[in-house]
């Protein structure tokens, strides 16, 4: 199944923004304060459709049991956001294979 963010953020509302129009930095440290796991990866992947930018590295958090991830969404004249948003299994396989030690 392909997921693409930026549709499923137009289309649903089973999503929580956590942080919103603020700096990359910021979002960062919340996603490590917050996420039960924290997976890093580099700018310019592609996770859920969408490619990542920011600071290298970054995290992604991830919860296994609620079957969610935590992310850093950035788009153009809205600054970046902290986004936790359901995906399946496969999703988050999709995110631990690209992932990076920090």
């Amino acid at each position: 199944m392909s997921f693409c963010l930026e549709t499923y953020l137009q289309q649903s509302d089973d999503y929580t923004i956590l942080a919103k129009q603020t700096g990359f930095k910021d979002c960062a440290k919340l996603i490590e304060e917050k996420a039960k796991i924290i997976v890093y990866i580099n700018p310019g992947e592609k996770i859920l459709g969408a490619r990542i930018i920011g600071l290298p590295p970054i995290p992604i958090g991830v919860d296994d049991e609620k079957g969610t991830v935590m992310m850093p969404y950035t788009k153009p004249c809205y600054g970046t956001a902290v986004v936790e948003l359901p995906v399946d299994v496969e999703e988050i396989d999709k995110i631990k294979a690209v992932a990076i030690k920090k």
